[in-house]
């Protein structure tokens, strides 16, 4: 598949359970082997230390992992964390500040989702990578989040945005990129929403 996003564009990734969404975004994200060429501002991915892409293309799980016991010992270990960034975050996605001191294990899926988008953006990424990020949240906090995201773009982020909420991708995409079931089958790219 061929595709590019612009700066200050979404593009909706959509298709059946089992069709590659959360397989191409974390290819992107140099996460999983993939093959085929990925650039970013002409820089094709292999062409930097991974590290470094990861800092600029940043994917953010349907089920976020924690490796750390609180939200705020994953946030010390992001490059040079701005606490008042952080808390702004906090404030926007409808989060109390103390939630990241408090064990991951007591705090709701819902929030524990909310936090990674938190960690996803606590170091301003040019690129995100979302996968279903309002699924385990009620009506509300999807609307926080879709705040957030749309204030990305507005900001010139490129963001790709794996969904199966179809009134979600018309609100928040410029294009969309659908996913065939069947293997062997193309993807195809649609323009505007």
């Amino acid at each position: 598949m061929n595709f590019q996003v612009a700066a200050g564009e979404c593009l909706a990734i959509e298709g059946p359970s089992g069709s590659g969404k959360t397989r191409l975004l974390r290819a992107i994200a140099d996460l999983d082997p993939a093959k085929g060429l990925i650039f970013l501002d002409g820089a094709e991915r292999n062409e930097m230390p991974a590290w470094d892409w990861r800092h600029q293309v940043r994917y953010c799980a349907a089920e976020p992992s924690w490796w750390t016991d609180t939200a705020q010992a994953a946030f010390a270990e992001a490059k040079k964390p701005d606490a008042r960034r952080v808390q702004r975050l906090l404030n926007v996605l409808g989060l109390e500040g103390e939630l990241i001191t408090r064990p991951l294990s007591v705090v709701s899926t819902g929030e524990r989702q909310r936090l990674a988008l938190v960690r996803a953006l606590i170091d301003d990424p040019k690129v995100l990578l979302l996968d279903e990020p309002t699924a385990a949240l009620d009506p509300q906090a999807t609307a926080l989040v879709e705040e957030v995201i749309k204030y990305q773009i507005l900001s010139g982020h490129s963001v790709l945005l794996a969904s199966h909420n179809r009134a979600q991708i018309e609100r928040l995409s410029h294009a969309r990129l659908l996913l065939p079931k069947r293997t062997g089958a193309s993807a195809t790219v649609e323009h505007p929403i």
